[in-house]
């Protein structure tokens, strides 16, 4: 188990009460907070930490909990700021309160308005893009993004078991681009890794 600091940890264990609740009652998708499971938060912790990745870009930032271990990680590694992108005002509103109680709102930037869009925008370089939101969008997030990646850039992708049919052109996106070396972690919901080669 990672290790949090104590208030950072009670943080997180209320976060992850509320969200069973709200996503149990809610009736609606677009509702819910579908918050990584602790397993897959916990496997990014230490693919970040032991990367070494400073400079890391979230696409799906709900109500800021893969956010604040994200933040967390970057925190250990002397990293930048997290930037994250979240499309729903309200939810970005949370993530807000919820990493301002992890005091950690200082080292993530929270961007909202649409993945796609920002993604072109943005400068980069990244060397670790997390993306867990709209599935079906990150193929074109993907392309946005392959110019501001690090060298040695790694990807990740939540749900790769839990929506395969969704996540399927992501993926292939990933692989013909033919610059990662890749493979399905079968933790949580699926998390699918892909290890960008450096040029020789």
């Amino acid at each position: 188990m990672i290790r949090l600091d104590a208030r950072t940890a009670a943080l997180v264990s209320q976060l992850e009460r509320f969200a069973a609740d709200n996503d149990a009652r809610a009736t609606e998708r677009s509702q819910k907070l579908l918050n990584l499971e602790r397993p897959t938060a916990e496997l990014v912790w230490l693919l970040i930490t032991s990367g070494k990745r400073r400079r890391v870009l979230e696409i799906g930032t709900s109500n800021g909990y893969s956010a604040i271990w994200l933040a967390n990680a970057l925190q250990a590694t002397g990293g930048e700021p997290l930037v994250s992108i979240e499309r729903d005002a309200a939810k970005a509103a949370q993530a807000r309160e919820n990493l301002a109680a992890a005091s950690l709102d200082a080292r993530v930037q929270v961007l909202e308005g649409d993945a796609s869009a920002l993604c072109a925008a943005l400068p980069g370089p990244f060397d670790c893009v997390f993306f867990d939101a709209d599935r079906v969008s990150a193929p074109a997030q993907l392309a946005a993004l392959l110019p501001r990646l690090a060298g040695d850039a790694l990807l990740l992708a939540d749900n790769a078991l839990s929506h395969p049919g969704e996540i399927a052109g992501y993926i292939e996106a990933v692989e013909a681009s033919g610059q990662f070396d890749t493979f399905t972690v079968p933790v949580g919901k699926g998390l699918h890794v892909a290890q960008r080669r450096e040029a020789a």
